[in-house]
């Protein structure tokens, strides 16, 4: 005879964090949301549930939350490494960077031979403008872990800024040794080679890596940046996504750590150009990215939109919660879409991965309203050879030319004013830019010096 068939038994409380913790790790988000929400009811704080309820809405996008939750955690139980060290996750992708270094430096504290810590801790050093001591925290990561592929892969960056490049090399060759298909390693290896005069080093690498992986499209595109052979008209849209969804989550720790200036020069232009906001606008970042742009532009904005390849980039941004609209989409193929839609067109170095910006700006200038201002920024080819009026650099963005830059855009019917800028640090020297304001209006007229 069968035996009786017993009935379900209650979980646990422990069991039920097991059970939401567990559901967190294998991605099923809303599952593991919905067990919190009644873990709460039964123990609303209990500090385990409140922990990884924080770190789950840190994953959807309410970082807020999230980190109030954690610290809610943290006053319950204050001596756990790893809860400070993911205190510090939410801080860092908040900009918090100050309040994340002081998490991190918590979690080394509580427990030493916390590797994760240090590395990230090292990651805002950078960012903050204290390399020596950036390289300190990196190196300590790989005195309690020499295994920590993320710390060497760090460190190799660094390294990098500071033209210590062989040093550099030498990372990036360990990382790809613990982790043979390392690709963000392998990428920044063959760049490192580059800047050294080896470019066929750099080439080998790529070559290897597509015959590994045919059609991968980071490695096909570096490939063409490093041979200057079957160079795209632009990034295709799988390179830009793979590029960015990958680094999404540290993208803006990243960019301050290389003084990245483009938002702030869009806005400065915009400024210029309209001292009086009067938030009656229907504005567009067009490759918006985390929404570095956004909050700058928003006080001219009746409508702020969006738009990005990258959904990951996209999560970010909705964080910020300064957008009407995000919308994930490829921007020429949007722009063509929202004809006369826009006043005002911002693009933040998202242009430096067209080469050929025909179809691009003609596009905007379609999407414009009469008046509308177009602005954004690029990577100045003055100092290169750019016979077709842009150059695939080595680094796998394009630069333009001004005279080609000017030239669409007065065929498109765009009047335009272009000054020079440094928009960031790369390798530890400036990267020369265009600032371009282009407006619409019923006939062109000259660019401005």
């Amino acid at each position: 005879m069968d035996a009786p068939e017993q009935p379900p038994r209650e979980l646990t409380l422990e069991e039920a964090i097991a059970v939401a913790i567990l559901l967190q790790k294998n991605g099923q988000l809303a599952e593991a949301e919905k067990l919190y929400g009644a873990i709460f009811e039964t123990a609303p704080d209990n500090p385990e549930a409140l922990h990884y309820a924080g770190v789950l809405a840190h994953l959807q996008g309410r970082s807020e939350e999230g980190a109030a939750l954690i610290a809610r955690s943290l006053a319950l139980v204050p001596d756990r490494a790893d809860w400070h060290s993911n205190l510090g996750n939410v801080l860092q992708g908040q900009g918090k960077f100050d309040n994340a270094i002081g998490a991190y430096r918590r979690a080394i504290a509580l427990d030493p031979s916390h590797a994760n810590a240090y590395s990230n801790l090292g990651v805002l050093l950078r960012a903050t403008g204290r390399p020596d001591e950036a390289e300190d925290a990196y190196r300590n990561a790989l005195r309690v872990d020499a295994g920590h592929i993320d710390a060497y892969t760090n460190l190799g960056v660094l390294l990098t800024a500071l033209q210590r490049n062989e040093e550099a090399v030498a990372c990036f060759c360990k990382a790809i040794t613990l982790r043979p298909k390392h690709r963000e390693a392998r990428r920044l290896m063959a760049l490192a080679h580059c800047t050294i005069g080896e470019i066929d080093k750099a080439v080998r690498i790529f070559e290897e890596w597509l015959a590994e992986e045919p059609g991968d499209p980071i490695a096909t595109h570096m490939l063409a940046a490093c041979t200057g052979r079957d160079v795209p008209r632009r990034a295709s849209d799988s390179f830009v996504a793979a590029t960015f969804d990958r680094f999404a989550a540290s993208f803006e720790a990243k960019l301050a750590s290389l003084g990245y200036r483009a938002p702030a020069l869009v806005a400065a232009m915009l400024e210029e150009s309209v001292p009086d906001p009067r938030k009656d606008m229907d504005a567009l970042d067009a490759g918006c990215g985390t929404g570095l742009c956004g909050a700058l532009i928003l006080p001219y904005a009746r409508k702020l939109t969006g738009v990005d390849l990258s959904a990951g980039m996209l999560e970010r941004a909705r964080e910020k919660s300064v957008y009407g609209e995000l919308v994930e989409a490829e921007l020429t193929a949007y722009l063509r879409a929202a004809r006369d839609a826009f006043d005002l067109i911002v693009s933040a170095d998202a242009l430096v991965y067209f080469g050929a910006l025909e179809d691009v700006v003609a596009a905007a200038a379609a999407a414009l309203r009469p008046g509308g201002l177009f602005i954004f920024t690029l990577e100045d080819a003055a100092k290169r050879n750019a016979r077709l009026g842009y150059r695939l650099e080595l680094h796998g963005r394009y630069s333009h030319a001004r005279p080609y830059v000017e030239r669409l855009l007065a065929d498109a019917g765009l009047a335009c004013r272009i000054v020079k800028a440094e928009l960031r640090m790369e390798s530890g020297t400036p990267v020369p830019g265009l600032v371009v304001r282009a407006t619409k209006a019923a006939l062109s007229r000259p660019c401005l010096p």
